[in-house]
């Protein structure tokens, strides 16, 4: 089950109560206070890996407890402090932090890279002991501390899945089946519209070692910014993505209008969010094994071209120019690989620049 969005509850551990002792040994006087320090509450640390890609076991599992601190001992013993908990999320999850009073959310975190790790629940401090308030005028101090509650949150988890590429496009489009082609994911692939109810990752892996992780979204349609069909639960997934590949059912059985069917698209992407549109565009036009009339697909290769975007035709079915639209999604992703690179260098670079 594909789970992306939840709210947890997290408890940090109270800290001990320090004690109220006095040393009491033959021969030995006034020994003096010896209470021990209670000891500090467990904190709660949200850590993101690789091993998880679905939030569903927070789920059943909503309440996150770290242990509390120990209480002082006589003999000036400390008490042991709580143990630190680590709840692991997928890489890409988004940490909102929930008020108590208003409800506001506001964001605390966002985890994009294995081991990353966050702080949500301070553990409580342990009280003091009357060892700690012992003085020259106060030698049988009878004073102690209880030790702080450890912090409470309400969290939501929101998880974006972190891919290199997007696939979108109309229900029924064959982003499925190209994706199943292409990697080692098997998602469910079938004649219907919304086959696909969740979003799906695969890593595809070319020549000379080279790989990228594309990810599938379920089926656009007309109002998807606004709720309508499934689009508008999984859209955001599409914001991490560095590069969209935009695929067009181009087949025989489809009498639509290729530039509409394509343009909806473009157009749901930019009501949702306009930064969908920016980034870099890749357009596929799919089932062309199918296809026995090519007056629309040239009127959707001449639309494309006039917003300076390449049509690669393809088959996902047949395999029919998969390796080429590959290879040129590689080149763009590495062309953006390095533009991100010399950015960052420059950026670098420029305090020197400046100071000379």
């Amino acid at each position: 089950m594909f789970v992306d969005e939840v709210g947890i509850q997290v408890f940090a551990g109270d800290g001990g109560r320090g004690c109220l002792s006095f040393r009491r040994e033959k021969f030995i006087p006034r020994g003096g206070p010896d209470g021990g320090d209670g000891g500090s509450g467990g904190s709660i640390f949200i850590i993101a890996t690789h091993s998880k890609n679905t939030l569903v076991d927070f789920r059943f599992h909503p309440e996150f407890h770290a242990t509390r601190g120990q209480h002082g001992q006589g003999s000036n013993k400390t008490g042991r402090s709580g143990n630190e908990l680590e709840i692991s999320v997928p890489i890409g999850t988004l940490i909102y932090v929930k008020s108590l009073e208003t409800g506001k959310l506001e964001q605390l975190a966002d985890l994009t890279e294995d081991g990353q790790r966050v702080l949500v629940a301070r553990g409580g401090r342990g009280g003091r002991g009357n060892a700690r308030f012992a003085t020259s005028t106060n030698r049988a101090p009878r004073r102690i501390e209880a030790g702080e509650p450890g912090e409470e949150c309400l969290l939501q988890l929101q998880l974006k899945l972190v891919a290199d590429l997007g696939i979108v496009g109309l229900p029924n489009a064959g982003k499925s089946t190209l994706i199943a082609h292409v990697s080692a994911a098997r998602p469910k692939i079938d004649s219907y519209p919304f086959t696909t109810l969740t979003p799906n990752l695969g890593v595809v892996r070319l020549s000379d070692d080279r790989s990228f992780v594309v990810a599938d979204v379920p089926g656009l349609i007309k109002g998807a910014h606004s709720g309508h069909g499934l689009g508008h639960q999984f859209l955001r997934h599409l914001e991490r993505t560095k590069a969209l590949l935009h695929l067009v059912d181009v087949s025989s059985t489809s009498d639509q209008n290729l530039v509409n069917d394509f343009d909806t698209i473009m157009s749901e992407l930019r009501l949702f969010d306009e930064n969908l549109v920016t980034k870099p565009h890749l357009v596929a036009a799919n089932k062309i094994d199918t296809i026995h009339d090519f007056s629309n697909l040239i009127k959707l290769e001449t639309h494309v071209q006039s917003l300076g975007l390449t049509c690669y035709r393809i088959s996902s079915v047949t395999g029919e120019g998969i390796q080429g639209l590959l290879e040129a999604i590689w080149e763009r992703l590495s062309l953006l690989s390095t533009t991100k690179t010399i950015t960052q260098d420059k950026a670098a670079i420029s305090p020197l620049l400046n100071n000379d």
